[in-house]
């Protein structure tokens, strides 16, 4: 696609504005279609980027996308469409905004409800340093169910700076948005008495404007451009309506399953989420006090089966990991056994709720960490590489880090009578394998030598790159010891006691600050053995390729065969 220059976008005519939004929107089906990507979030805001280019002066004026996954069009618009064909490949454009990608980008996003605070400081320092320019957060309605907004909304009166708040509205995070506010925005949406909502709004310091198809682009200028006049007079909510994947049929009927897609002809490999659907559903068979907890993301965890089935031990609470968390504390409290499904990276927003809700009172909450390790083209605020070293310092939890999906069903088993916080963290794919009986803080030895050398690897990537390994020390007559470090913490401290090989190799899907190679060290200090631990060095790590990305920030083959064979020509 071309680049659209910004006085082309000025003045176009409404007819000429209506082709380029087929033009965006052809160009980021096309696009996502060959490399994977946010499909449904961005064929909706179309017509609404391309309105809010036209009315507002980007980059002078300020647009703070919340999580971002709608930002394609926004890239599209602002000198990038020459580079969008390297969505999400390594060295091309990220699938979120990014300071260092473009001045058009003035905030980088990633993870929900942080758009009205980013937005507030953005202006408040425009305040201070006596400039002139308009700030506008673009938020979806499922990040309204986020508690940060509210705490961001709390502060406009406070902060006494001037914001347009853009409440993009299409019933839909990534799964369909649930709760009471989203049921007061189908209220408003409906016309039916929302003069009390509104006041709401307007006890907030905001002034509000709505409802608007935001999918109709001759509706929306003459809007955006009352919305900007009345930002001198204060802030403005403006509630937009907008249809997730509007322009392709298909994506319109299943917006869940068009959310995020792969690559065209990239075969799907047997995901974890699948096999936690299959087991939980039927441990609750047997449990009655089995209960599933997820913050907006049933169906890409693999629960959908289990709410269908037990709707009354399931619970979506949107986009509330903090308190997703606290509930699940206190349904444990009170008997009921509850699993509550996240990824890695939404894990961190719950630190405070693990340490003191559900481990400071060491409550049978099992937490399933989808998406650990790293996870590839969505970047570095989705990089699930920091949950081993968070989790390791919390007293009475304990931490699982499955071989394979086999092992991760045994887990699951194995954490239905445990009575103490647990921690299961995975891949998203993986192989199967089989079923076996395992013990809470036991390692498993895959392979047994009298070799000096023995390597700990916890996780299916690192066990996999563990035989790969060994399989080429082989043909240089060169062997180990290979154990699956199963669980991180406990450790099996009564195996790394017996062991006599002197030289122990770490590896772990992690960073290596505070995570299993750390644990392993401290309990082998002053031991006289030496380790040799391998994870991610101290960096964000950004989209590209997962395998490459692995090797290139620290898992690297050659790197730990080379340590291997430089300890064997040592002795």
């Amino acid at each position: 696609m071309r680049n659209i220059t910004r006085g082309e976008l000025k003045n176009a005519s409404l007819l000429q504005l209506k082709d380029i939004c087929e033009e965006i929107r052809e160009e980021i089906f096309s696009t996502v279609s060959t490399c994977g990507g946010h499909l449904s979030s961005n064929l909706g805001a179309v017509e609404l980027t391309v309105a809010l280019h036209r009315v507002f002066h980007f980059p002078h004026d300020k647009l703070i996308f919340d999580v971002g996954h709608q930002c394609y069009p926004h890239k599209l618009l602002s000198g990038r469409a020459d580079r969008f064909h390297t969505l999400r490949q390594e060295g091309g454009i990220s699938g979120f905004p990014k300071r260092t990608e473009s001045e058009y980008d003035c905030y980088d996003t990633g993870h929900a409800g942080t758009a009205i605070s980013a937005a507030l400081g953005i202006a408040k320092a425009r305040d201070l340093k006596e400039e002139d320019f308009h700030v506008i957060a673009l938020v979806g309605d499922g990040s309204f169910n986020n508690g940060l907004v509210y705490e961001a909304l709390n502060s406009i009166k406070i902060l006494n700076s001037n914001i347009l708040i853009i409440l993009n509205d299409n019933g839909m995070s990534i799964s369909s948005t649930v709760g009471g506010t989203h049921e007061i925005l189908e209220e408003m949406k409906s016309g039916y008495s929302p003069s009390e909502d509104v006041k709401l709004f307007e006890r907030y310091g905001l002034s509000y404007m709505g409802v608007y198809n935001g999918n109709d682009i001759k509706e929306l200028l003459p809007v955006l451009q009352k919305a900007k006049q009345k930002l001198k007079e204060g802030s403005v909510l403006l509630h937009v309506v907008t249809k997730k994947g509007q322009g392709y049929p298909f994506c319109e009927a299943a917006p869940e399953e068009t959310h995020g897609v792969s690559p065209q002809g990239k075969q799907k490999a047997k995901e974890y989420s699948e096999a936690l659907g299959e087991e939980l559903t039927a441990l609750a068979e047997k449990n009655k006090n089995i209960v599933a907890v997820t913050a907006a993301m049933t169906d890409a965890l693999g629960l959908r089966n289990f709410y269908n089935k037990y709707p009354e031990r399931s619970f979506d609470v949107g986009i509330c990991e903090e308190h997703a968390s606290v509930l699940c504390a206190a349904l444990a409290a009170e008997g009921m056994k509850p699993y509550y499904a996240v990824y890695s990276t939404f894990l961190q927003r719950s630190f405070d709720e693990l340490i003191h809700d559900t481990c400071g009172q060491c409550l049978p909450v099992t937490f399933c960490i989808d998406r650990a390790g790293i996870t590839g083209a969505d970047g570095e605020t989705h990089q699930g590489v920091f949950d081993l070293s968070y989790l390791s310092l919390i007293p009475n939890l304990t931490i699982g880090v499955p071989k394979n999906i086999g092992e991760f069903r045994a887990m699951l088993r194995l954490s239905a009578d445990y009575n103490k916080p647990f921690a299961i963290r995975y891949p998203r794919c993986g192989s199967e394998g089989s079923i076996t009986d395992i013990e809470i803080g036991k390692f498993e030895i895959l392979h047994s030598t009298t070799s000096d050398v023995i390597v700990l690897a916890t996780g299916e990537r690192c066990i996999s790159l563990a035989e790969k390994i060994r399989e080429r020390a082989l043909r240089e007559d060169i062997d180990f010891t290979l154990v699956n470090a199963r669980f991180v913490k406990p450790l099996d401290q009564e195996l790394l006691q017996s062991r006599p090989e002197q030289y122990i190799i770490t590896l772990e899907d992690n960073v290596l600050k505070g995570g299993f190679g750390e644990s392993v060290a401290n309990f082998y200090r002053n031991s006289g053995k030496q380790i040799y631990s391998f994870g991610y060095r101290d960096c964000f790590i950004p989209h590209g390729d997962a395998e490459k990305l692995s090797n290139e920030y620290g898992l690297n083959e050659n790197d730990i065969f080379s340590c291997i064979k430089d300890i064997y020509a040592r002795r």
